[in-house]
This record gives C-alpha cells, sequence and structure tokens, in this order.
C-alpha cells in the first residue's frame, strides 16, 4: 500500500496532500491552505484592505493563518511587523485556525507574542540549533522541518531532540519528494515510516482541534 505524506507548508498549486501557503491577491486553491501577510508583503498604507482581503477569503478549506510573523531582514519597521502580526494572531483567535510562524532572528520576541494566542503556533522552515528548539518547545510551539534536515548536521541533532508529537515536514519552496524527508526523519528518529506518517497526522488533527 502505498503511503501519502502530508507536506506542511508549501507553494505547489498541484499538491494537494499538504497546506498551501497563498500568496497576497491570489485564488484559494480547492485544497487546503493558509492565508496571511508574511512580514515582506506587508503594505504599510493598506494594511486594512490587506486584512479585509483575509476576511473575504476565509473558506471551509482555510487550514490555518499564515505564513505571518517577525522578520529581521525585512524592511518593515518592527513594530508594525509586530503589529501585523498580532492582528493575525487575534484573526486566529477568533476563526480558531492555527498560525504557521515565519520567523527570522526573532524568536524570543515571538515567544513573547505567544501569550495573546489562543491557538496552536507552528514555527515553518526550522533550521536553528537545540537552544532555540528547547526554548520554543517550553513554550509549546510546534517545529516544522524542511529540506535542510536531509544535509545539516546541526539541524538534525535538533531534530532528534523534538518530540514526535511536536514535528510537521514541508518543502516550502524546494522542488523535491516530500518522501525523501519523512524517510530521513523515520531514520534519525529510530522509528518506521508507518509511525511517522500516522504521529505526523495526529498532529495534524491535535492543532486542527485548538
Amino acid at each position: 500500500m502505498t503511503m501519502d505524506f502530508f507536506d506542511f507548508h508549501h507553494h505547489k498549486k498541484y499538491v494537494r496532500n499538504g497546506i498551501y501557503n497563498l500568496d497576497i491577491e491570489q485564488i484559494p486553491p480547492d485544497s487546503p491552505y493558509s492565508i496571511g501577510i508574511h512580514p515582506k508583503d506587508i503594505d504599510v498604507n493598506a494594511i486594512d484592505k490587506q486584512f479585509s482581503w483575509i476576511q473575504s477569503m476565509i473558506f471551509k478549506n482555510c487550514f490555518a493563518v499564515g505564513e505571518c510573523g517577525l522578520d529581521s531582514f525585512v524592511d518593515i519597521d518592527p513594530k508594525i511587523q509586530e503589529e501585523v502580526f498580532l492582528r493575525q494572531i487575534k484573526l486566529a483567535n477568533e476563526i480558531k485556525k492555527p498560525i504557521i510562524i515565519h520567523c527570522v532572528r526573532k524568536f524570543y520576541e515571538v515567544i513573547s507574542c505567544k501569550k495573546y494566542a489562543e491557538q496552536p503556533m507552528i514555527i515553518h522552515g526550522f533550521n536553528k540549533k537545540e537552544r532555540i528548539a528547547e526554548d520554543l518547545l517550553k513554550n509549546n510551539f510546534y517545529l516544522s522541518f524542511g529540506k535542510a534536515v536531509l544535509y545539516n548536521v546541526f539541524l538534525q541533532n535538533t531534530l532528534k531532540i523534538v518530540p514526535l508529537d511536536k514535528i510537521f515536514l514541508e518543502t516550502d519552496n524546494d522542488d523535491f519528494n516530500i518522501e525523501e524527508l519523512y524517510t530521513k526523519v523515520a531514520e534519525l528518529k529510530g522509528i518506521s515510516l508507518e509511525i511517522l506518517n500516522k504521529q505526523i497526522a495526529e498532529n495534524l488533527e491535535t492543532i486542527q482541534n485548538g
């Protein structure tokens, strides 16, 4: 029997078994998707308009709010980034959807925003060392790992300390078969592919139920 592998965060409309990241002004697909304002896409002169667009595009198959968050390399005032992020957290609370987070060198600021969230928060594309992972886990974040796990030894060591019930796997913008990633993670965790796949399905159910 062939297994389906869930792709937690991707940008490919043809992938059905995963969460498609909807970009600003796109039309949602009929498969699961997430919707939000990435820090780089914040239009400081039209933030209300951007939120109106989000509200108008929340359909039954909207899985999550995001990707949204904080990015130290983006040329948008950090205070505005934080306001937009907090507003999306509030929206997620209202519509009872998990939050997919984009975070670049702002992990402790993101942790400090966690207190406002009533829904699960998932850091996508996590690629940092163990200490940051531990601090995020202590604050009940989930971590989604991507292609870097296939070759980055430091990240492999980080993944080993993350409990299975806090893990998701994703392709993001990378063009590769996600089954490779599932196979590698199962090997690193010393478990079968079936057990890993079942656990990730359970994790999805957990975050959907708040």
